[in-house]
């Protein structure tokens, strides 16, 4: 699988994360009312981290937002600084994401959209360890209250936001993780592929290196022969070659105080 299908894969599921913990925070339905031990169930009560709410039998609700953050529970504010921390960092992962991209012409070379891709990897899944400590703290809240048989109030359930919220961590969490994996082996196969042409090159190298050692060099080279002597024994050997032509030519001899020549050699005496 290529390492751009992979960034299209966590970018989609990274988004579709940081979407839902966004419609999570505005969800009405963090914790419902529970039936079990009450006698009226003409009304139901449902909350979120901004206020409280009940329905009655008629389908009519009314909402009171709460009067005061400081005076809120600490859970409720813990959960509410996670909340915006993690739909800030989605955001702010999704335009990284968008810039280090490699199907997008923005970002410089691919060395710089590699660690932005994974810069936005980073922030994905810190969103989502917000998002589901967020949720996980307010269940958490909820069923020690539940569970304990010392608390005389209205007791809820789990709302279907923190499930919405739980499922947008791990989705940002997934996405997050396939963006750094990409990004690791997109630099792992950089590094394959450079060591590869490295080793090509050495190669090259050290077989240019042992073609030339193998002809001698030119001031090794057994100069010409161009000596006095080598050149007497050729002038020798044609003299003495033109010294025998000439005597067989031309031969004298003398009789009787004459010296007579005869051409032609031997034979014509």
């Amino acid at each position: 699988m290529s390492s751009m299908f992979q960034e299209i894969i966590a970018f989609f599921l990274a988004t579709s994360g940081w979407i839902l913990e966004s419609s999570t925070v505005s969800m009405d339905d963090w914790k419902v009312s529970s039936d079990d031990g009450s006698v009226i169930t003409s009304s139901s009560f449902f909350a979120n981290l901004w206020k409280h709410c009940v329905t009655d039998s008629t389908g009519i609700s009314n909402c009171r937002d709460f009067p005061s953050m400081l005076a809120l529970d600490g859970y409720i504010q813990a959960c509410r600084g996670l909340m915006i921390t993690a739909i800030f960092l989605g955001f702010f992962g999704s335009v990284f994401a968008l810039v280090g991209m490699k199907c997008t012409k923005i970002g410089g070379s691919d060395k710089n959209k590699a660690r932005i891709a994974c810069f936005a990897g980073i922030e994905f899944i810190l969103s989502g360890v917000c998002s589901l400590s967020a949720c996980s703290l307010y269940a958490h809240r909820i069923t020690t209250e539940f569970f304990d048989p010392m608390f005389m109030s209205q007791k809820y359930e789990l709302g279907a936001a923190l499930f919405n919220g739980w499922a947008g961590g791990i989705l940002c969490i997934l996405g997050g993780s396939v963006f750094c994996f990409s990004v690791a082996d997109s630099f792992s196969r950089s590094h394959s592929k450079a060591n590869y042409i490295h080793r090509q090159t050495a190669s090259h190298s050290h077989i240019t290196a042992y073609t030339r050692g193998q002809a001698k060099p030119v001031n090794e080279r057994p100069a010409a022969d161009n000596s006095s002597s080598s050149r007497m024994q050729h002038f020798d050997k044609n003299a003495y070659v033109c010294y025998e032509e000439n005597f067989i030519a031309s031969t004298s001899f003398t009789i009787g105080g004459r010296t007579n020549v005869v051409r032609g050699g031997p034979d014509t005496i």
